[in-house]
């Protein structure tokens, strides 16, 4: 073997090189070659085991959107609260909002359902290019006997209104018309004829009321057509409103005079004077229960009834408005004036989105409860799709009343359908994905029953919330001023101050005035009879000066004749110097 010739030699893990024919040797560790683990069979207990960790994991991810979802507003804080018993109820009102909050979550498991919308084959079809024939002839028998026309073109326009649980229809005709319909069924159950203008007509608690408002008042029907109130204090009104967790009738009439009654006792709660003219417009926010009132110089103002000022005022528009609506969130306003534009606003922020551009005047608008966007402008009607929170380029659908004037367009609750009244009677039109497919029984029930009904109000009028807790933020009842007493008292002596600086201000304005009935001789007239230390002194003062004045009169008048004054000397002729 030459010398050139070497061998290896693997010994613990060590690499000897062995040179043959030279004098030194080296060794070079090296690492050895970890054989491959291979990957240890799960067995069936541990892989059941594992499934069930990650069933948790979604099962408390979906819990906590499902609380994010149904929370409003972050919890109360105990933290520097003295009163023992503010503190216990306020633990109590925490641990029932957590209840209805759980329970709410799990309900979501139980309701699957999810709502249908139209849906294109290709890029280049259009959803507003389908007719409600050719929806009706794709859907089932039950679905389309939903799409139907009542003509009625002797008492027209039609003002329609659908009950919570949409099942039950009232019709209202500009000629005293007024009908109650079992609408899904095509059953009539009244009809009547008033005898005079009927301007709005709205459902009460449930569908054995329903108020109208006529020339002069408003008045409340049953369902069998039996006149039950007559509410005067209610004079020409425009619009009807009614807030179903408070049992308020809310109306605004040609006066501009907004009312509040209450229907449960029957009292009126309280009116508002607007003093901007005859309104028409007029809509509430699900939200808060806010009312809202469209006027003819644009303006959109929002009220409640423990103030008597507009607590919002919101420049919208240059023209008169038309109508307004608010999504059942409370988050997005619509608004419609005479300059043919529809604004979206963000009721959070009072700021405008976008706005959407119509060839003629929006009559009527509606927001369905999955957040469809419904427009009457003339004979045509526009529904469009996730319009509120992204401006949309097309509408999703189109449908148009030949010879006729929308008046009024409202969603049914719970059903596709867009109830639309107009100059020649009442038309339905099928709208896929408008109505929401889970329903809460103890919210709205469609199949109602009678008994069910009688206990669903005996428990709405006992969880009735009142008139003073309506306002902007429903999440400030219940809740703690954390501000301490000293700058509570100190703000409160700097309004004072503020108010008596803008009082003296406006004062100091009006003594410019002249003549009797200026400021400052009222000021004297009122001060006049009032007797303090100042006044007398001041009495005394002007007495010493006049007695004064009168001791210098006679000293000049002595010096003249030169002699004492007499009692009889007023009588001689005084000496005249020529």
């Amino acid at each position: 073997m030459s010398d050139s010739e070497t061998k290896t030699k693997k010994k613990n893990n060590k690499v000897e090189l062995l040179s043959f024919g030279s004098d030194d040797v080296t060794e070079v560790s090296a690492q050895p070659r970890r054989p491959k683990r291979r990957k240890k069979k799960k067995s069936k207990l541990e892989a059941k085991f594992d499934k069930q960790e990650q069933h948790k994991k979604r099962k408390r991810a979906e819990e906590v959107r499902a609380r994010k979802k149904y929370r409003r507003g972050a919890a109360s804080q105990f933290k520097g609260v003295r009163d023992k018993k503010l503190v216990t109820q306020l633990k109590s009102y925490e641990m029932h909002t957590e209840r209805a909050v759980k329970a709410a979550a799990a309900s979501e498991i139980l309701l699957p359902s999810e709502q249908g919308t139209l849906q294109t084959e290709n890029e280049m079809e259009r959803t507003w290019r389908v007719s409600q024939e050719e929806i009706k002839s794709s859907v089932d028998v039950r679905a389309a006997s939903r799409a139907f026309d009542l003509k009625l073109d002797k008492f027209g326009p039609y003002n329609a209104d659908f009950t919570r649980s949409g099942r039950h229809l009232l019709l209202g005709g500009r000629k005293g018309h007024l009908a109650i319909l079992d609408w899904s069924k095509h059953d009539l159950q009244m009809e009547l004829q008033v005898a005079e203008t009927v301007r709005d007509v709205k459902w009460l608690h449930d569908e054995t009321m329903f108020a109208v408002a006529q020339k002069k008042f408003v008045y409340i029907y049953d369902n069998v057509g039996t006149e039950l109130h007559v509410l005067r204090h209610h004079i020409e009104p425009n619009r009807l409103e009614f807030l179903p967790y408070h049992f308020l009738l809310v109306s605004v009439g040609k006066n501009g005079r907004l009312s509040y009654h209450d229907t449960s006792t029957g009292q009126v709660v309280v009116q508002h004077r607007t003093s901007m003219g005859d309104c028409d417009v007029m809509c509430q926010n699900p939200y808060n229960a806010v009312i809202l009132l469209g006027h003819t110089n644009g303006q959109v103002t929002m009220w409640t009834p423990n103030m008597s000022t507009p607590v919002v005022k919101m420049f919208t528009h240059r023209a008169k408005l038309t109508s307004i609506a608010v999504d059942r969130s409370g988050r997005y306003l619509t608004t419609a004036g005479m300059d043919a534009k529809v604004r979206v606003w963000d009721v959070r922020t009072y700021k405008e989105l976008f706005a959407y551009n119509s060839r003629r005047p929006v009559t009527s608008t509606s927001i369905s409860q999955t957040g469809m966007l419904a427009l009457g402008a003339g004979p045509h009607v526009h529904v469009w799709k996730d319009a509120l929170r992204v401006k949309q380029k097309d509408p999703y659908m189109v449908h148009r009343l030949p010879g006729s004037l929308v008046r009024s367009a409202r969603f049914c609750p719970f059903e596709d359908v867009l109830g639309l009244g107009h100059a020649k009677g009442f038309s339905t039109m099928l709208v896929p994905g408008a109505g929401q497919a889970n329903f809460d029984t103890l919210e709205a029930n469609p199949f109602q029953s009678t008994k069910q009904r009688r206990e669903a109000t005996v428990h709405r009028l006992l969880d009735k919330i009142q008139a003073d807790m309506i306002s902007l933020n429903p999440d400030d009842v219940g809740k703690v001023d954390r501000t301490p007493a000293n700058v509570l008292r100190a703000e409160h002596m700097d309004r004072k101050i503020e108010s008596r600086r803008k009082e003296l201000e406006n004062a100091t304005d009006r003594s410019r005035m002249r003549g009797k009935n200026k400021s400052s001789k009222r000021w004297r007239r009122k001060k006049g009879n009032v007797i303090d230390l100042r006044t007398m002194e001041r009495k005394r003062e002007q007495q010493r000066r006049a007695a004064e004045r009168k001791r210098e009169q006679e000293q000049r008048e002595r010096q003249e004749t030169g002699n004492a004054r007499s009692a009889l000397s007023r009588f001689t002729n005084k000496q005249q110097s020529y």
